[in-house]
């Protein structure tokens, strides 16, 4: 089912108003949980008897090998391009996130560069092991940001990133390759099992919103998405519980769409059409933030009253770290991005399958795709020497690296 149409000017006017009197509130610091199992816990067992757990398909928290060994092949593909999207040594790779207030608050927490040290942007700018040389991150979420203000490639938040994030860093839509997601609506009002809930509405327009960017972002090849952190302190409607648990379906919902899809599947109605080799980027889910209030996840994350800000819902400085923490974590050790966001030569040079070895499995990537190849979005992962094919001196670094014995 798919939501119906609301105008941006409708949907920025309920989300100012709804800003406003959580304002005005205080959190309730008694919200310390609600007895929901985080989903990275359910397994096969069922939320509310129907939606199975995980954060992939049959209830497990590693994605299937199809869809990992892609992936990993994209991230090869995040490479240093100039500003007209042509591979560059010179060149940047761009990581952008796209979101609301909490997603911008965790990520920078201020206004690039003058970052909270506490953020990802802040930790990322610190960290020794993140390319500081190439890799450019980039705070595109802003507050009041909801998800239907992503939507469409004719929305006003990509011309505010173009204009305002992208150009004065000499940078271009060309050069982002890479998304962070965190997207949710104000003031929710039909959670699941119901046809109508907020967690099928996102599924919609999770789906929108990489379509969308892959026609702003060409070269954008991997997107991660991320769910809502606890909300059990909410004093408002802005966006509480159990929205806030329940959007991780939303997020496990449209990820399996691509999966499912690629294998063969028909599209699901509510993503729409997710082929990463056409219309789409690969997605996956981002580092999984919710845990239930003062009950430790299995990782022992909690969140307390005094982790967030006055109205029990925006992340404050403890909030902030905790996500930040996550964000790094993610990044610098998924196969899918440590091979771009490290620093050049962390990785094994011939590794095409992410196993961190290099053998005869990276040898049949190499043979099929031998010849010439398109320039990017579409280059080859295996073209290692960046001549726009496939050859014999690609075939001699792997030789040269091989593992296997």
């Amino acid at each position: 089912m798919r939501p119906s149409a609301v105008t941006t000017p409708t949907i920025l006017a309920a989300t100012v108003a709804l800003a406003i009197a959580t304002l005005s509130r205080a959190a309730d610091c008694t919200g310390t949980g609600t007895g929901l199992v985080p989903i990275t816990e359910l397994g096969r067992t069922s939320y509310l008897g129907f939606f199975d757990g995980g954060l992939y398909p049959g209830g497990a928290n590693a994605m299937p090998i199809a869809h990992h060994r892609t992936g990993y092949q994209r991230s090869l593909r995040v490479q240093r391009l100039n500003a007209e999207g042509e591979l560059d040594n010179a060149g940047s790779i761009v990581m952008l996130s796209i979101g609301m207030s909490n997603t911008t608050q965790e990520f920078c927490g201020g206004n690039a560069p003058a970052c909270q040290d506490i953020s990802f942007m802040g930790q990322a700018a610190e960290h020794p092991l993140v390319d500081h040389e190439g890799l450019v991150i980039v705070d595109g979420a802003s507050g009041g940001q909801t998800a239907a203000t992503w939507d469409s490639p004719a929305d006003a938040n990509y011309n505010r990133i173009l204009n305002e994030e992208l150009t004065p860093l000499g940078l271009s839509e060309a050069q982002v390759q890479a998304l962070w997601i965190k997207v949710a609506n104000a003031g929710p009002l039909v959670s699941l099992p119901n046809e109508g809930a907020d967690a099928f509405t996102l599924v919609t327009q999770l789906g929108d919103i990489v379509r969308a960017a892959k026609q702003r972002y060409p070269n954008l090849q991997v997107a991660f998405i991320s769910s809502r952190i606890y909300a059990g302190y909410a004093s408002s409607t802005l966006n509480p519980e159990p929205y806030a648990y329940e959007s991780a379906f939303g997020v496990k919902w449209v990820v399996e769409s691509q999966i499912n899809q690629m294998a063969g599947q028909l599209a699901n109605p509510l993503a729409g059409n997710l082929n990463y080799n056409t219309v789409a980027p690969w997605i996956a889910w981002g580092p999984y933030l919710w845990a239930d209030g003062l009950t430790p996840r299995a990782d022992g994350l909690t969140y307390e009253c005094e982790d967030f800000a006055a109205d029990g819902i925006h992340p404050g400085l403890g909030a902030r770290e905790k996500v930040a923490d996550q964000l790094m974590a993610f990044f610098l050790n998924s196969p899918h991005s440590r091979v771009w966001f490290q620093e050049a030569g962390m990785y094994p040079v011939g590794d095409l399958t992410g196993d961190a070895r290099v053998d005869f499995e990276d040898l049949l990537v190499l043979l099929s795709e031998w010849g010439p190849c398109a320039p990017p979005p579409n280059n080859c992962t295996a073209d290692l020497d960046h001549d726009h094919a496939v050859g014999l001196a690609d075939l001699l670094a792997i030789l040269s690296h091989w593992t296997a014995f």
